[in-house]
């Protein structure tokens, strides 16, 4: 059994739901949308699935004040081989930056799926960390965000912010 172990956390952007087995991350959601799932289980003790939550914390925390810029954590997801595809294109994505649904399906290798970029968005386990809010339409308007337009506006704006102020101190 993969001894799965889940916790609630608070952040700018709302509580998270954050799940992990021994393997790694399984969830990250926004617990106002995760439904049934967003009971707590309390991380105890020190094994691997709390070790992976608490990981996780650490590194959204350190994202959140703008010390962090990448995320260093493991995975435990599936999915088909296309949004597996998908999300490995999207954790390319630098911080602050941002592609569009057609150059995702692009470097997935299904050039003209866009659609089907927005569908595997829309499944990514891992928001924030597997940057799903990076993605946008190609006339550069937001397009849709599981977690809600006011989330993916704060996230960008989050993101634009920390790389002013790091240009500012580099002037």
């Amino acid at each position: 059994m993969n001894n799965i172990a889940s916790v609630i956390v608070n952040s700018p952007v709302g509580e998270l739901f954050i799940s992990a087995s021994r393997e790694g991350l399984r969830e990250l959601s926004f617990a106002d949308r995760a439904g049934e799932k967003a009971e707590s289980t309390p991380a105890t003790g020190e094994g691997p699935a709390s070790g992976h939550l608490n990981e996780c914390r650490y590194q959204l925390e350190e994202y959140f004040i703008g010390r962090r810029k990448s995320f260093e954590l493991e995975f435990d997801i599936d999915g088909t081989p296309f949004q597996v595809a998908v999300w490995r294109e999207l954790a390319a994505i630098p911080f602050g930056e941002t592609r569009s649904y057609g150059e995702i399906a692009e470097r997935a290798g299904k050039r003209g799926a866009a659609r089907a970029v927005g569908g595997a968005n829309h499944r990514n386990p891992i928001a924030i960390i597997i940057p799903c809010h990076r993605v946008i339409e190609s006339n550069g308007k937001l397009g849709g965000y599981g977690g809600g337009l006011d989330r993916k506006k704060w996230l960008l704006g989050h993101e634009k912010c920390v790389i002013d102020i790091i240009r500012q101190n580099q002037e």
